[in-house]
């Protein structure tokens, strides 16, 4: 695998080694040796999450706060979507610091957003299945967000903002100035 670092300090997009042949391909999609290598950070998952969603539907941004934070490691199993992750560490050299990257079924990038980040994304193809490792359990209690057309964090979705489907509890979220705090 190779381990790419992106713009906000501790996340990384990582591109698999795919070895084709006949018969189609194979790839390592976790190894925890390489991957807590690759990474530089002791991570061990306990949740996998799939969702299942169609075009333009927009997922975000959520994050879990305090000890609840949560790691994740995000990929798509079918389709394509243009991931986001926010940088909402207070301390962070790179506090609100946008990650902005495409995954898909066919490129098989997968994007380590570490605790501290806001994560969301929208929908591209008619499909997506997208899948997720988390390093802490979920806790309602700890649900925090941030709206996805904050205009101080000004996001490009690469998608009309007329066209997106959000749900309600997404359009109600707080702006970054006015969230939760991470911890």
């Amino acid at each position: 695998m190779n381990f790419i670092p992106t713009n906000a300090l501790g996340c990384y997009s990582i591109e698999p080694k795919i070895i084709y042949d006949e018969r189609g391909y194979f790839m390592e999609s976790f190894n925890e040796k390489s991957f807590q290598e690759g990474v530089g950070q002791n991570v061990r998952f306990v949740q996998d999450n799939q969702s299942f969603s169609t075009k333009g539907v927009l997922r975000g941004l959520h994050y879990q706060t305090a000890e609840h934070a949560q790691a994740k490691l995000v990929r798509v199993l079918d389709g394509e979507v243009l991931d986001i992750a926010v940088d909402i560490r207070p301390n962070s050299l790179t506090y609100g610091e946008i990650v902005s990257v495409f995954l898909s079924a066919e490129n098989k990038r997968q994007l380590f957003i570490p605790r501290g980040f806001a994560h969301g994304f929208v929908v591209l193809s008619d499909t997506v299945t997208f899948f997720y490792k988390c390093d802490n359990f979920y806790n309602k209690e700890s649900e925090g967000g941030i709206v996805f057309n904050d205009p101080e964090i000004n996001i490009d979705w690469h998608f009309p903002e007329q066209e997106l489907i959000v749900s309600e509890k997404d359009w109600l979220l707080p702006t970054m100035k006015n969230a939760k705090k991470v911890w």
